[in-house]
């Protein structure tokens, strides 16, 4: 719309064939344009029968743009910057596109230097996810348009695929790693697929209608990341004062609760319904972190810490 008003305003009178074709898209996306800017921006425009072709009839100094803050415009440059982690999928053209159409918009002047910001923000992922983007690319389509797949899945440790009839619900981006939510009709019931795993689709041509009461929200509210237990644990742990900052500087948990300890210290709290991932992050932390309940999850840390002792055949 920002070239056909550039069009109108040099006086040439173009018409709507003469525009399809400079922008190379049908004369029925030009007129729908033209109605919009007419209609909803209020631009004078109108059809000149002699000229045949369009032109204004009062002065438009500019075209419509949208007002924006300092501020938005910093938080524009930071999401561009953080599409970095999706190079490569299918969503980096809508996204680009998207975000290419709002600069377009913006005034001509602003009193900011964007080349300050993109020299001084930068976004990094320390392990980048190893996709097949046709087979990512495949999910996703299946996921939006509810398509039902078979799967040729490799669980983690397993060394032979297996075929897996699903429903796919929801991809999601959890801490950077990419996750299928999807109905598995053999075990009849919700689960996590990794679409690194996935060796193969197919589509089976058949719909599904998505379950109003999924919510991804809800699924992982009692997680500490992706896994979905059915228990009910009430998980403390201590941190010394080395480790204490970088406790309290994030939201660990939607359930979290911090407690101040003497000489620096910090007690961390969460509710959760499974210990998997919560031994990982714990031995993480190595000699910084002691868990205090559950006592499963303490024997747990305990025998991971002296395995990594003991066994060096790994």
């Amino acid at each position: 719309m920002l070239r056909i008003h550039q069009a109108i305003q040099s006086g040439k009178f173009p018409n709507a064939t003469a525009l399809a074709r400079d922008l190379e898209v049908c004369t029925k996306s030009i007129q729908r344009d033209l109605e919009f800017m007419r209609d909803r921006l209020e631009l004078p425009i109108e059809y000149h029968p002699q000229r045949f072709g369009y032109h204004y009839t009062g002065e438009v100094t500019a075209f419509p743009t949208m007002h924006i803050t300092e501020g938005e415009l910093v938080a524009l440059v930071i999401a561009e910057k953080a599409l970095e982690q999706y190079r490569g999928t299918q969503f980096e053209k809508p996204l680009l596109s998207a975000i290419r159409k709002i600069e377009q918009s913006l005034p001509d002047t602003i009193s900011l230097n964007l080349s300050d910001i993109e020299q001084t923000i930068s976004f990094r992922t320390r392990a980048e996810p190893i996709l097949n983007l046709e087979i990512f690319d495949a999910l996703a389509k299946a996921t939006a348009h509810r398509r039902q797949l078979e799967l040729s899945y490799r669980k983690a440790g397993s060394a032979q695929s297996e075929a897996r009839l699903v429903d796919p619900y929801h991809l999601a981006n959890i801490n950077g790693e990419w996750y299928l939510f999807a109905f598995d009709h053999t075990r009849k019931d919700i689960r996590t697929f990794v679409p690194a795993r996935v060796h193969a689709v197919k589509p089976t041509g058949k719909t599904f209608p998505r379950p109003e009461k999924f919510s991804l929200e809800k699924r992982l509210r009692d997680s500490f990341g992706v896994h979905s237990g059915q228990g009910e644990y009430d998980v403390v742990l201590r941190f010394n004062a080395r480790a204490a900052d970088l406790i309290r500087e994030k939201k660990w948990h939607e359930s979290q609760q911090l407690r101040e300890l003497k000489g620096g210290r910090v007690e961390l709290r969460f509710k959760l319904s499974s210990l998997v991932e919560i031994e990982r992050w714990v031995l993480s932390w190595g000699g910084d972190a002691a868990v205090l309940k559950p006592r499963e999850l303490a024997e747990a840390v305990k025998l991971a810490a002296q395995k990594i002792l003991r066994d060096r055949r790994i």
